[in-house]
């Protein structure tokens, strides 16, 4: 992924993201298959968009889900569907390289997942599906570079926790204008509060989300924003979830408020939490949700420049500490011991020059307690501190580690080090913690600078710390990392005016990162 502007991918731009005429036109689908895509369906099958994920050098996974009357359960008749489905090396359909059937079944909300192989590797793409006659949007997508190429650049887009009532998602317009080869989405979604009358927009629905139906709903309605529905068709997403996708806080099977609810009511609302999830993402079918357990982590290589690591922090966490005591609790683990292996494993034999790991909350110590003592937030890395430090330490013999990470609404950039508790430790990485798409809302800066600012002599491995929305943006190449924080003036109105705040370089061979 050259990292250039390519002419191909940037037609696409310029022409806007509304189904092409010219691609309507054209006849270039299956015959034999023909007579199943025509049966009648409601009007506006395709209200949901497309979307593409997981990037392979010779795949990628297509997405689109069937839902007329998408805030209510979808719309779509009780039968399977056929889908047929396009990819072509051109926007117009000229060269189309692969097509198919995919069924779209009542038990998935009518979602569509094409896992499609047989790719070019690092090579652009366009596609589009078709159902009961109607046709969908035209989506671009990438492949991922060769397994063993070393060279090249890879732009990648880090964004997180987008709260619906907080704002529009307006980083994401400018997202689109800086075209990364792919998207990390680290988490938050969608928010399973309730409806506000004070929220820039609202939730729909009466209440939180419990049942399928009504996560189905709540997701249906997030991927209506426009901005979000543009970045998905136009660029490949890798994504995993957090806490807000399912209940706030959650750890494991345990939900943030037991007193309130019970365990099995609570397992069954991971149930459709989790199949709502898969049921709107651009993931392979090993994410299929098995009841209560999804696997959502696993890695994905970009040649030999980057490997990135996709964690998932809440399905197999310990409840969290509520002291320091507990927090320091040598039997507590974010990961559980399966992926723990899975991740060392993957660190200690990449083959790449960089290796990313996409963590959902902040690895870093954010220490709240001004002078003497500690005072940590228990819910991220801080609240698991023997297995935090030793995966720090596993970092000591890692080919420049670089964790991606969200949750914190806030842009948060550190150095890693290998032991918090010595101020003289090494530093082993670099973590960005990428601020939110609109969660938070339209900050107080003063507020925001009032409250952090005198704690940034007791977390000195902090480089940068701001309270705008955005996203980050890394230009990877073999001698390093380029990053820049993007933000927006606003998430309150619908457009917005984007700028970088900042520039951060991180060097191969020397950890840690540097504001450039």
């Amino acid at each position: 992924m050259t990292g250039a502007v390519r002419p191909d991918r940037r037609r696409v731009l310029t022409a806007g993201a509304a189904v092409l005429g010219a691609a309507a036109s054209a006849q270039l689908w299956l015959p034999a298959t023909a007579h199943a895509a025509e049966a009648k369906l409601p009007d506006g099958v395709f209200s949901l968009g497309v979307a593409s994920g997981d990037p392979l050098p010779d795949g990628i996974v297509l997405w689109t889900r069937l839902a007329p009357d998408p805030l209510n359960g979808g719309g779509m008749p009780d039968r399977t569907v056929a889908v047929e489905w396009q990819v072509a090396r051109d926007a117009r359909f000229k060269k189309v390289v692969r097509r198919g059937v995919a069924p779209a079944r009542r038990a998935y909300g009518h979602s569509v997942h094409v896992d499609v192989r047989g790719l070019r590797p690092d090579t652009a793409y366009w596609f589009r599906f078709r159902a009961g006659g109607q046709l969908s949007r035209v989506g671009r997508t990438r492949t991922a570079p060769a397994p063993h190429s070393s060279g090249g650049r890879l732009k990648v887009a880090l964004a997180s926790c987008q709260n619906w009532q907080h704002g529009y998602f307006t980083p994401y317009a400018d997202m689109l204008r800086q075209d990364p080869d792919v998207v990390v989405f680290v988490g938050d979604y969608i928010y399973e509060s309730t409806p506000s009358a004070t929220g820039v927009r609202r939730h729909e629905g009466t209440g939180e989300p419990y049942s399928l139906t009504q996560y189905r709903n709540r997701y249906a309605q997030y991927r209506s924003d426009p901005d979000l529905a543009e970045m998905h068709a136009n660029a490949p997403f890798v994504v995993t979830f957090d806490d807000h996708e399912v209940d706030n806080d959650f750890a494991g099977q345990i939900p943030q408020d037991p007193d309130k609810q019970a365990h099995d009511p609570f397992v069954a609302r991971l149930t459709a939490a989790y199949q709502a999830y898969y049921e709107h993402m651009p993931v392979r079918a090993t994410a299929v949700p098995n009841g209560p357990h999804i696997r959502m982590h696993r890695r994905l290589d970009f040649g030999r420049l980057a490997r990135l690591n996709v964690l998932d922090t809440r399905q197999y966490r310990s409840d969290q500490a509520t002291t320091q005591e507990g927090a320091q609790d040598p039997t507590l683990t974010m990961l559980g011991a399966a992926q723990k292996r899975w991740l060392v494993d993957g660190l200690r034999h990449s083959p790449a020059r960089w290796n990313l790991i996409a963590s959902q909350v902040m690895m870093a110590e954010t220490d709240l307690q001004v002078g003497e003592g500690k005072l940590w937030y228990y819910d991220a890395w801080d609240g698991y501190q023997a297995e935090r430090n030793s995966l720090l330490q596993e970092f000591r013999r890692v080919s420049n580690p670089v964790v991606l990470t969200g949750d914190r609404h806030l842009t948060m950039i550190s150095d890693l080090k290998a032991d918090f508790a010595d101020p003289r430790s090494a530093v082993v990485g670099a973590e960005f913690v990428g601020t939110s798409i609109s969660s938070n809302g339209d900050q107080d800066q003063a507020a925001f600078r009032a409250q952090w600012d005198p704690r940034r002599a007791d977390n000195p491995h902090w480089k940068l710390l701001d309270a705008h929305r955005g996203y980050h943006l890394f230009d990877i190449r073999r001698d390093g990392i380029d990053a820049r924080v993007r933000v927006v003036d606003t998430v309150l109105r619908p457009r917005a005016t984007p700028r970088t705040l900042a520039a951060l370089r991180v060097e191969a061979g020397r950890p840690g990162v540097h504001l450039a």
